[in-house]
């Protein structure tokens, strides 16, 4: 597995990995939880895939099989700024506006959405390996641009996994429950920073790709 990271502007250095990690993204939230997002036959993409966010992915074999999204609390595209500030001005239909408790908008607070595993990753240590790797991503994204702290709206589970990989994380907001996956949601926080030895850099390195002929599966 390795790791790569970039934002709207690099997207072109890592062939077709965006747009997969796009179907991943369709294929969990809205094909198995049946979250009602923005999405066609392929893909899901929302507002905040804009050239405020930046990406951590996760590639096996040229494979992308797991990744996630962060973005500044000081971000703001058009009417948008980021997803937990947008629900808590009430923008966001299925997201309690309480689910927060405050409005943040500091430089060095980070938001991180949409992470998502594929199925494919089945062992226990694969998925670890996995998640760490994202998280690492975001974590070193976020730093190098001044973030002290990194948050998201999760699954409570996800607080126990991030703290076995040496992660910080806490609950630091109100849990609800999802009206669509019936799954228990809080926005948890952590430190922008490794708590355990990194995992092993990765050998990918971005190819130039074909700006305009499309990719040969």
């Amino acid at each position: 597995m390795e790791n790569i990271t970039f934002n709207l502007s690099q997207i072109h250095l890592y062939g077709t990995a965006f747009y997969d990690f796009l179907g991943l993204r369709k294929q969990f939230f809205v094909d198995e939880l049946g979250w009602d997002i923005p999405h066609d036959d392929t893909v899901e993409m929302d507002q905040y895939d804009n050239p405020k966010a930046w990406y951590s992915l996760v590639l096996r074999d040229g494979e992308v099989i797991g990744g996630a999204r962060a973005m500044s609390t000081t971000a703001k595209w058009g009417s948008h700024t980021y997803m937990l500030r947008d629900a808590v001005k009430g923008k966001l239909i299925d997201i309690p506006p309480e689910v927060l408790g405050e409005d943040i908008a500091q430089p060095d607070v980070w938001e991180c959405t949409r992470l998502v595993m594929s199925h494919d990753v089945k062992t226990h240590a694969e998925r670890s390996t996995c998640l760490s790797l994202i998280v690492g991503g975001l974590v070193d994204v976020a730093a190098q641009q001044g973030a002290i702290s990194l948050m998201s709206l999760s699954p409570l589970a996800l607080m126990r996994a991030l703290r076995q990989l040496g992660f910080g994380a806490e609950r630091i907001g109100e849990p609800y429950k999802n009206g669509h996956d019936g799954r228990r949601y809080a926005v948890l926080s952590m430190p922008a920073a490794r708590g355990l030895p990194s995992v092993p850099q990765a050998t990918h390195r971005p190819q130039p790709q074909p700006l305009h002929a499309p990719s040969v599966a």
